[in-house]
């Protein structure tokens, strides 16, 4: 599953590494794991950023943007059955609580 976040988190041109894991939530040893795996399975390659030497990007090969499409067809279909199967009104309240779940997430101070 982390695989297939990562997939949709890439941007088409790469994306440095140090951003992948505050814009998924990942903790960066379990991110530099997930890429390592990506990398040895050929979904992603690491390349020189063009202005900054010192940072490299991490961007989809053929394979991962194949991965990528399956990914992310995958979510639409799931989407897509949770709608059918759940009321609106229904999921529009499990999303308001789960808004109020992560702010309270956010609370550094609710974890001290």
């Amino acid at each position: 599953m982390s695989i297939g976040y990562v997939l949709l988190n890439i941007d088409p041109e790469g994306t440095p590494s140090t951003k992948l894991g505050p814009k998924m939530g990942m903790e960066a040893r379990s991110l530099t794991r997930t890429l390592r795996k990506m990398e040895d399975q050929g979904l992603i390659e690491r390349v020189p950023d063009g202005t900054d030497g010192r940072m490299a990007r991490v961007r989809l090969t053929a394979r991962g943007k194949e991965m990528r499409d399956v990914s992310r067809d995958t979510v639409v279909r799931f989407n897509k059955a949770v709608q059918a199967r759940i009321p609106a009104k229904e999921l529009e309240a499990f999303h308001k609580v789960m808004a109020k779940i992560n702010l309270l997430l956010d609370d550094h101070d609710l974890f001290t």
